[in-house]
């Protein structure tokens, strides 16, 4: 396993939300990261991951960075002093652990709802980030790939994904028994982002209105078609919070709708908010007005429901993929490591052959030319067989170094000056 692969973690394990909104990463500040850091420290393989139950660096470095990381983001967002921060992250050092635990996030095993469908969809744009950063290396370019195999393997030979139980579902049935509480229950929700318009999908059908908003009237459009739900123009919306019983906003803007929206409100009765945002885009302040109450992303929490209990039961099959998959990664990760010494040796006895040939085939036909070049291929070709399996077979010892040495010393790999 490649040595120096790291993670700087923080989640909502042990964080609470308003630490957690605080240090979230938007997708601009993740591709200045990905661009600006490497020229202020030694690293590579970097991936951001952020959403609203995490932030984390994944990064390849001899050292550890993490007060640097936190410095860079907590001084790009504005923060005073921002090393005060460290003590709510976790880092994982080692290698292996810090592979596994990224197996383990991109699974879902590691969210807030158990499988939770959308994070391995976080976890490619996070690639892509770092893919068009030029961010990723071989290492973790592997990692991913096998990852991304390995998410297929559960969804095909578990049910650990079957079911819709995630956080957009878990809001849907929250909202299905608040709805209950009305005549005639009207909904809205604001932003169809991934969360959003997952939300809207479980929500069409329902036997109360739903109507959605979104910044774009395109996305609006498009969304509210293939749902069948009613939409109405972003702009002014604040105004029209009165029309509404329960209000979902999954709109990333901090504190869009202010305890200030609520009092203008002139519908009487209770009213309820859910906010699926980070940062939270309700105040919480709103929940002094009477009547109105609040839920945050961190109180959507599992329901007794039969999906998620298959999820659960399944846990034991995902973490047997997982580590089937983590074992290939690491028989990769350790050939990788004597790859540029094979290479050293296939170049060495090239350069032996093509000397050999100049020798020896002066003035020949091109028949006897093409016969010897075909001949002498073959046979480095079987030279090098059994160093290459020697090599590999060490690998899976741990002994690999002791032969790398030798094959080095023996054909010179290192290109020593060395009189012939």
């Amino acid at each position: 396993m490649k040595e120096g692969f790291k993670v700087l973690s923080l989640s909502y394990k042990k964080v609470p939300l308003e630490i957690r909104e605080i240090l979230s990463i938007e997708d601009s500040l993740a591709k200045e990261f990905l661009s600006e850091f490497p020229h202020i420290a030694e690293v590579n393989d970097l991936l951001v991951l952020s959403t609203c139950n995490r932030t984390e660096i994944y990064y390849s470095s001899t050292l550890d960075l993490s007060s640097e990381i936190i410095i860079y983001l907590g001084t790009k967002k504005g923060l005073m002093n921002p090393a005060q921060y460290l003590q709510y992250f976790d880092s994982i050092t080692n290698s292996d652990e810090a592979s596994e635990y990224l197996f383990r996030v991109s699974m879902g095993l590691e969210a807030q709802v158990v499988g939770d469908l959308q994070i391995i969809n976080q976890i490619k744009r996070a690639y892509q980030l770092t893919a068009d950063a030029n961010m990723a290396g071989p290492y973790l370019h592997r990692l991913l790939h096998t990852i991304f195999f390995a998410n297929k393997r559960v969804v095909q030979e578990t049910a650990f994904r079957d079911g819709a139980a995630s956080v957009s579902y878990a809001t849907a049935e929250l909202v299905k028994t608040l709805a209950q509480g009305f005549v005639d229950a009207k909904v809205l929700v604001i932003g169809v982002g991934e969360i959003g318009e997952d939300l809207a999908k479980h929500l069409s059908g329902s036997s109360f209105d739903v109507t959605l908003t979104n910044r774009s009237e395109d996305k609006l459009a498009e969304v509210a078609q293939n749902c069948g739900l009613a939409s109405t123009p972003f702009e002014n919306i604040k105004t029209k919070l009165s029309q509404y019983d329960i209000v979902i906003s999954s709109l990333p803007v901090k504190d869009f709708i202010d305890i200030n929206d609520i009092h203008s409100s002139n519908r009487a009765g209770l009213k309820y908010f859910i906010d699926l945002s980070i940062p939270r885009s309700i105040s919480p302040a709103i929940e002094s007005v009477a009547g109105v109450s609040l839920y945050n992303i961190d109180e959507i929490q599992d329901k007794t429901s039969q999906a998620v209990q298959k999820r659960i039961d399944a846990i034991p099959q995902v973490e047997a993929i997982v580590s089937e998959s983590m074992a290939e990664f690491s028989d990769w990760s350790r050939e990788m490591e004597v790859s540029p010494t094979i290479q050293k040796l296939k170049n060495a006895l090239e350069e032996i052959r093509q000397e050999e040939l100049k020798k020896h085939l002066k003035n020949v036909s091109p028949e006897i030319e093409a016969f010897a070049d075909k001949f002498s291929k073959s046979i480095t070709n079987k030279i090098m067989k059994l160093p290459v399996l020697q090599l590999k077979a060490a690998c899976q010892r741990g002994e690999a170094e002791t032969l790398i040495d030798v094959l080095n010393d023996l054909f010179n790999l290192e290109k020593d000056p060395v009189k012939q």
